[in-house]
């Protein structure tokens, strides 16, 4: 059975859409684009630095993985959204803080414009299957 079940966690930002904060599906764990939102707020954590940004997207991440049962370890591909690629060190050094050998696949590209005027949002798809 190929069942599809939602993973939501009061510790990551509540989807304010037609969408839910991760779906997994036999292992498989898809997290949707995390932005800088405090989720208890909903207010954007450090708007406009790009350094605290990243820190948040990266701890809602984290919050997303553990309520699946996983965790960065278990990460095999992101996306990362810049709104201006000059960000790509500083996220990346970021990012990278947060990971271990083997790192997951990863793209990075700069976009038009970002949800609330952020500069970076990242995606993830985890194995948390065994």
């Amino acid at each position: 059975m190929h069942q599809k079940i939602a993973i939501a966690t009061p510790h990551a930002p509540q989807a304010i859409g037609p969408y839910s904060q991760a779906i997994q599906q036999n292992g498989w764990l898809y997290i949707s684009g995390q932005i800088a939102l405090d989720p208890t707020t909903g207010v954007v954590v450090g708007q406009g630095d790009v350094g605290a940004e990243t820190h948040r997207v990266m701890q809602n991440l984290a919050a997303i993985l553990e309520a699946a049962g996983g965790g960065f370890k278990d990460v095999v591909k992101c996306q990362i959204f810049l709104a201006d690629m000059d960000d790509f060190a500083t996220v990346n050094e970021i990012y990278a803080s947060y990971l271990s050998e083997p790192f997951p696949a990863r793209a990075t590209v700069q976009v038009a414009k970002l949800p609330k005027g952020v500069k970076v949002e990242i995606d993830a798809t985890a194995f948390v299957g065994g």
